[in-house]
């Protein structure tokens, strides 16, 4: 499925599409990109271990957390994991190329990536954090979803590889993206 834009509108619809093809395919893991939590919480009670990944403390201002503290007190309490850990497609790499210019491997990664559009990078980059973390099985199918800014508005079934393996990643299919990003 592809959307006509990308963005948070698509959110319910990328939601949908990921819980059919889990169910269609037998996928237990669903990795979600989720700042805030609202849009990992629309995986609950549906029938598939969640897995929410948030940005990292600091992302848009020093020493800020995005996700509010009752928020990661409900997934704790629902046993569902937020990892909250350096963007494996961003960290140091990030701050040489704002600090001093150019663009380093890492970054060159990102944007081949974002080719397929922001909500593409992000999956990749999400399931990667989620294997390295030991929150999703090695080797496995799952199911990626991730966003231009807010909401979720890609999915992705892929078997995410550990970041020191990370070319051997598998996108096995793009369940939904947006034509333009």
């Amino acid at each position: 499925m592809y959307w006509e834009n990308s963005g948070r509108e698509n959110t319910a619809a990328t939601v949908k599409a990921a819980l059919e093809r889990a169910r269609e395919l037998d996928i237990e893991h669903i990795v979600v990109a989720s700042n805030t939590g609202e849009t990992a919480k629309l995986f609950l009670d549906q029938g598939v271990k969640v897995v929410c990944v948030s940005h990292h403390v600091g992302f848009r201002e020093p020493g800020d957390d995005e996700m509010p503290a009752r928020a990661r007190e409900f997934f704790r309490e629902k046993g569902i994991p937020v990892l909250t850990a350096t963007h494996l497609l961003a960290g140091i790499g990030r701050a040489v190329t704002q600090d001093h210019g150019g663009l380093d491997l890492v970054q060159m990664v990102a944007h081949t990536l974002r080719m397929l559009g922001q909500g593409t990078k992000v999956c990749v980059e999400v399931a990667a954090m989620a294997v390295d973390a030991g929150l999703v099985p090695h080797g496995k199918e799952i199911i990626a979803v991730g966003g231009t800014s807010r909401g979720a508005d890609t999915a992705l079934v892929i078997t995410p590889a550990h970041s020191r393996q990370f070319f051997d990643t598998k996108i096995h299919e793009i369940i939904c993206k947006p034509r333009l990003d």
